[in-house]
């Protein structure tokens, strides 16, 4: 087992590459190399998020809505994921908050986020996503400081 990445690793690299993967698929001139299945297996049964607005959402919600948003950015979207840090951990569970910075259309925002992952062999990186809450730092503005939603 000592060759084995730790649980903190395959998370933080999970948390990093799944962000990859939403500049990817949100992109216009990305989204045909981005692999949608890679995100359906990474999003365990029974997987939660509580959005930013406090509105909460089930996996099939999470799937439908990404799904949906497929190209609906021009090169304008760019994700920077930060301060990653243990919250918890347990035999195969693990509790990561991080945040998440996005800039879209000349809109700038920040969430703090925290996510519950468990071991999974079909996951990717080993692990899959199980909870996710996140809370806005900094709501979408644009560059002179007006906020959008």
């Amino acid at each position: 087992m000592s060759g084995e990445p730790s649980l903190f690793s395959r998370a933080s690299a999970e948390i990093v590459d799944l962000h990859r993967f939403f500049v990817d698929w949100f992109d216009r001139a990305r989204a045909d190399r981005a692999d949608f299945s890679r995100f359906e297996r990474v999003m365990g049964e029974g997987f939660q998020m509580i959005a930013p607005d406090g509105q909460l959402l089930d996996r099939n919600a999470v799937l439908d809505h990404v799904r949906a948003s497929r190209a609906t950015c021009d090169g304008d979207f760019a994700i920077a994921i930060e301060d990653i840090r243990t919250g918890w951990q347990a035999g195969d569970t693990i509790v990561v908050c991080y945040v998440e910075a996005q800039q879209r259309g000349g809109k700038h925002s920040r969430r703090r986020s925290s996510a519950v992952f468990t071991t999974s062999s079909s996951a990717p990186n080993g692990i899959e996503w199980r909870h996710l809450h996140e809370t806005w730092l900094q709501m979408p503005e644009d560059r002179t400081g007006s906020r959008h939603e």
